[in-house]
């Protein structure tokens, strides 16, 4: 039975999405504002964590971010009425791990958060291998990566991102494959989203390094390669 904690001031939204889970077997923790969502979050474990951010006190991003902070990575579900390119990355660089808007269909709710556990939990029991392209490597199993030696400090998703292209190695990857891939089928946003990361991404391997390895194939997408 997975455990959750929704953090969530809307009375309405909050006993719905607690009326529908409950039923279907989560066991649900609601907690009103985000600093009782705090203390909620850094006191109990939970499997998944879906944060409202307009919140009266801490808001959802502050709240998320403050819990990326103290090490807690427990992935986040992001639920808002703001839907722009914008809103949403903001919301994904705080350290969430997916992002709905309102309003939403529950189905669409309980897929993503399907998803999200099953990312922390994957059922593959297979050895990991570490991941190479030229001198950057990739540990999954560790969440490291480094080129050249040099440790390189990724969110969440610019992870995702950068090792989803790295187990594609010299095959060029259009944006809708990278978006269905990394932020899954159903995450119904903008192709802009991929364009931003593969920006954060390119910067963090390349901005101290002269060999380029993530490159733009015009009117097809990225590729990531030795040379």
């Amino acid at each position: 039975m997975l455990s959750v904690l929704l953090v969530e001031d809307e009375i309405s939204v909050g006993n719905l999405i607690n009326k529908g889970l409950s039923e279907r077997g989560y066991k649900i923790s609601i907690a009103p504002d985000g600093d009782i969502g705090y203390e909620m979050a850094t006191k109990n474990e939970f499997d998944i964590m879906i944060l409202d951010i307009m919140l009266p006190g801490m808001n959802g991003l502050e709240l998320c971010k403050r819990l990326r902070n103290n090490k807690i990575d427990t992935p986040i579900l992001m639920l808002t009425a703001l839907s722009s390119t914008e809103n949403i990355v903001t919301g994904l660089d705080s350290g969430a791990d997916d992002y709905i808007t309102k309003p939403f269909k529950f189905a669409e709710l309980e897929a993503r958060i399907r998803s999200l556990a099953r990312r922390k939990n994957p059922m593959q029991t297979e050895e990991t291998n570490v991941l190479r392209v030229a001198d950057l490597e990739m540990n999954p199993d560790s969440k490291t990566v480094t080129r050249n030696g040099k440790r390189i400090s990724l969110t969440s998703t610019e992870f995702r991102l950068l090792e989803f292209l790295m187990k594609n190695k010299g095959k060029v990857l259009s944006r809708m494959t990278i978006l269905e891939n990394v932020w899954g089928i159903d995450f119904n946003i903008s192709t802009n989203v991929v364009d931003v990361y593969i920006n954060y991404v390119r910067k963090k391997i390349e901005s101290s390094f002269d060999r380029k390895l993530l490159h733009t194939v015009v009117g097809m997408g990225y590729v990531i390669k030795d040379s």
